[in-house]
């Protein structure tokens, strides 16, 4: 399979170089030139534009950082959807809204193009290893044609159902990590005034059935400075994907929600 790649930042370069030294015929494009520099050494073709890059592609995927990054590439006399090529199938690794998914479905089914959702969890390191989680939602045709790419850099991959479920599931988890923090800062923050060392804690309960990943990642912070500058902006956008999503649907997100505005808020980005 010929695979088209753009978005090659911190998580999507990784990934790009996993498919390439898989084997995969690879083809990229990038808005910063620099962020082809890394590549020079492999055997990937660079495109001039997205629409270049998707005529010479089966699979195209797309790991950039939000909806209107989506929207700029995919648009235009030069953007993806010139290029499109039928019977190719691209895989949105962005965490967008679903609908933003199912908008690129309807423009790119009259190519004969197929859209699957497939956002990611585990960072950059996770996908030198090949071991990213891939939640994947669309046809499972395409989804199968798709796997043997995806496995170059994820471990597991997981078809969770129609187009928009990837996006989903990886919202949900977005808003229950960005929660957890919340609750984990404060636990910590607690402990301190009650006498006991937030240090001492966070050892008993990463052996406890308190433990969570949030607690871990600020485990010797004690607070959520440093995350905010690498990740504020990020869970801010996502608990905000996921209330509209809530919202079109009647749902009442309930506690798990007021746990993440609460955390959104010491990070400085409230909702």
């Amino acid at each position: 399979m010929k695979v088209g790649f753009i978005g090659l930042g911190s998580q999507g370069g990784p990934m790009a170089r996993r498919i390439i030294e898989g084997g995969f015929p690879t083809t990229l494009w990038a808005r910063r030139p620099v962020a082809l520099e890394p590549f020079g050494d492999t055997a990937a073709k660079i495109a001039r534009s997205p629409a270049e890059l998707a005529a010479a592609s089966e699979l195209i995927c797309l790991c950039v950082v939000g909806d209107a990054d989506v929207e700029e590439i995919i648009s235009g006399k030069h953007g993806l959807l010139a290029g499109l090529t039928p019977g190719s199938v691209i895989a949105v690794h962005s965490t967008v809204h679903p609908n933003t998914c199912r908008a690129l479905a309807k423009r790119a089914g009259g190519r004969r193009v197929s859209v699957i959702d497939a956002p990611v969890s585990g960072g950059g390191p996770a996908a030198a290893q090949g071991r990213l989680l891939v939640m994947v939602g669309g046809d499972a045709d395409a989804v199968e044609r798709c796997r043997p790419v995806f496995e170059t850099y994820a471990d597991p991959v997981v078809h969770l159902g129609e187009l928009g479920s990837g996006q989903t599931t990886k919202l949900l988890n977005n808003l229950l990590f960005t929660a957890n923090l919340g609750t984990a800062v404060s636990a910590l923050s607690l402990a301190k005034s009650l006498g006991v060392s937030p240090d001492r804690l966070t050892e008993v309960v990463a052996r406890s059935s308190g433990n969570s990943f949030a607690l871990n990642a600020i485990s010797g912070i004690g607070s959520l400075d440093q995350l905010a500058g690498l990740a504020g902006k990020l869970l801010h956008k996502d608990v905000r994907l996921l209330v509209d999503l809530a919202e079109r649907a009647g749902a009442q997100a309930g506690a798990v929600l007021d746990a993440a505005d609460a955390a959104l808020a010491l990070m400085d980005h409230p909702r």
